[in-house]
C-alpha cells in the first residue's frame, strides 16, 4: 500500500535556464553498463558494474521567442551540456533532491515538428555525462 502520494511537478533546467514551463514530460535515468565477470567453475553469470551510460529525455513545447526553447538549444546541437532535474520548487532535501547530469551531449534538435491543430512539441534525448545528487 503507498504511504505517499506524488504529484509530478519537476524543475527542468537545460544549460542553466529553466525550461520547466515548457515541459511536459521528463526523464533521468542512471545506467552503469553491465560487465560479464564469469569464471570457470561458477554456475552462474556474475556482473560488475562498468561505465555510467546515463540518460535524460525531455518533451517540450517548441517555443522561438527570446530565451525559450529553440532559442535555448540551438547552439547546443553536437555539443555538451548540463540538464538538471528536481521533484519540486522546494529547497534541495532528502525528499526533494536536485539530480544533474554534467557533459551530457544533444545530438539532435527538431527545429519544426507541427501538426493542424495542436502545440507543437519535440522530444529531446540527451545521452551520457555525469550523474550527482545534491540533497542539500
Amino acid at each position: 500500500m503507498a504511504t505517499s502520494t506524488y504529484l509530478a511537478n519537476p524543475v527542468v533546467t537545460v544549460n542553466a535556464v529553466a525550461l520547466t514551463g515548457f515541459c511536459t514530460a521528463a526523464s533521468m535515468v542512471r545506467t552503469l553498463e553491465s560487465i560479464d565477470q564469469t569464471s570457470f567453475g561458477e554456475t552462474s553469470r556474475t556482473y560488475t558494474a562498468g561505465l555510467a551510460n546515463n540518460t535524460t529525455t525531455m518533451t517540450l513545447f517548441m517555443t522561438y521567442g527570446a530565451a525559450e526553447v529553440y532559442a535555448t538549444l540551438k547552439s547546443l546541437v553536437g555539443t555538451r551540456t548540463t540538464v538538471t532535474m528536481k521533484p519540486g520548487s522546494g529547497a534541495n532535501s532528502p525528499t526533494s533532491p536536485l539530480h544533474t547530469m554534467q557533459n551530457c551531449y544533444l545530438e539532435e534538435l527538431p527545429v519544426l515538428d507541427s501538426t493542424v491543430g495542436e502545440l507543437s512539441t519535440i522530444e529531446l534525448t540527451f545521452t551520457g555525462g555525469t550523474y550527482s545528487e545534491t540533497v542539500a
